[in-house]
C-alpha cells in the first residue's frame, strides 16, 4: 500500500505551458479551370497554351490534373429488320484536365478570359 506522500506525488502533474493561438491565415483565393475535349491532342495544345499565360503572369500553378475519360457507348442495329443479332457499336471519349491557379491577379484573368483556344474545347472557370 502507498503512502499518503508517494500518492500526492503521482496526483501532481507538470503544468503545460501556455501557448498564444495564432489566427489561420486568410483563404486563398483559387481560380480552378477544367477543360474538356474530344481529342487528347488539342485538349494538351489547350492546357500548354493556358499554363504558358499562366506562367507569363508569375502565378502559382497547381497541375494539370488528368481526370478520368468519360466514354459513353452506344449500340445501334445495323439492319431495320430481320438482322437483329448484326450491331455496331460507337462510342465518344471525353478527356478531361483540371488547372488551379492560387492568388490570381486581375491581369491574369483579363489574359485568360482573351485566350483563344481552338474548338471543340470546353473550358469552366470558377473561383474557389
Amino acid at each position: 500500500m502507498a503512502t499518503k506522500e508517494e500518492t500526492e506525488k503521482k496526483e501532481k502533474k507538470p503544468a503545460k505551458p501556455r501557448t498564444k493561438k495564432v489566427a489561420a491565415p486568410a483563404a486563398v483565393q483559387k481560380l480552378r479551370i477544367k477543360v474538356k475535349a474530344y481529342e487528347h491532342k488539342v485538349l494538351d495544345a489547350s492546357v500548354k497554351q493556358i499554363l504558358d499565360t499562366a506562367l507569363r503572369y508569375d502565378a502559382k500553378v497547381a497541375g494539370p490534373i488528368p481526370l478520368p475519360t468519360e466514354i459513353k457507348k452506344y449500340t445501334v442495329n445495323r439492319s431495320t429488320f430481320i438482322y437483329k443479332d448484326a450491331r455496331e457499336q460507337f462510342e465518344m471519349r471525353v478527356h478531361k484536365r483540371i488547372i488551379d491557379i492560387l492568388d490570381p491577379t486581375p491581369k491574369l484573368i483579363e489574359a485568360l478570359t482573351n485566350l483563344s483556344l481552338p474548338s471543340g474545347v470546353t473550358i469552366d472557370v470558377k473561383m474557389a
